[in-house]
């Protein structure tokens, strides 16, 4: 792109969110403050693995930087309650954009751009999370990603912090022979024999990382790990 060409993406992007700022609902506001007051009361360490809910998700993307114009196309979750994948109905949700999504990407996830248009907008899709998630614990394979566009997104449309806890699936295989040594998803469902279809679809890959993250659950539990604190001090060790 030439630099004219991404200035004017650069200040479309800007008055887009400086809109949705001067937009924001102060119902939306208010429940977002009630929330966070909500997670910083929550003790999730001490809670034992058999009684820990979390809600594990993903999201596909149009790149990897969200400071540099990538967002976020859809999110998918599912809710795991100890070492069971909740039969609760999962989340998901594609997130409007009438930005043209790129060959390449839509070869990848199968979104078009006319599934975006016609989606919920951000601000939406973000507080229906938020409902969805309430105050437990979130888990997201190579969280990084994840986290990173959470809270740009979350400063962008609401001024206000990214507060969930958000843990790696490397949290618990690290303590796992031989998960420790496996990288991606593909290997790690394949380790447990999950079905690993449907790859790059926000719903299928939380749904994929949520079986992974139950089987690791039952496995640290049987190595004598009670709760989410007992991991923190063995992983503290391990440095």
């Amino acid at each position: 792109m030439n630099p004219m060409g991404q200035w004017l993406k650069q200040l479309s992007g800007m008055m887009t969110t400086n809109n949705a700022i001067s937009e924001r609902d102060p119902a939306k506001m208010a429940y977002l403050r009630r929330l966070q007051k909500s997670l910083k009361q929550q003790d999730h360490l001490h809670i034992p693995f058999s009684q820990l809910t979390v809600v594990v998700f993903d999201i596909e993307t149009t790149g990897f930087y969200p400071q540099k114009g990538d967002r976020i196309l859809s999110i998918g979750a599912t809710k795991v309650e100890g070492t069971k994948v909740s039969e609760e109905k999962p989340f998901y949700s594609l997130i409007k954009s009438e930005e043209p999504v790129s060959e390449k990407i839509n070869k990848i996830t199968g979104i078009t751009s006319n599934e975006l248009m016609d989606a919920p907008p951000a601000e939406e899709v973000l507080i229906d999370f938020f409902k969805y998630i309430h105050n437990h614990s979130l888990v997201a394979h190579h969280a990084s990603h994840e986290k990173l566009f959470m809270q740009h997104m979350t400063w962008s449309l609401f001024k206000t912090r990214f507060e969930h806890r958000l843990l790696d699936t490397s949290f618990l295989t690290k303590l796992i022979e031989p998960m420790s040594e496996l990288i991606t998803l593909e290997e790690c469902c394949a380790h447990y024999g999950i079905n690993a279809a449907n790859r790059h679809h926000a719903l299928y890959d939380a749904k994929m990382t949520a079986e992974m993250w139950a089987k690791c659950v039952d496995q640290v539990t049987q190595l004598g790990f009670t709760n989410l604190k007992d991991v923190y001090a063995h992983l503290a060790k391990m440095r």
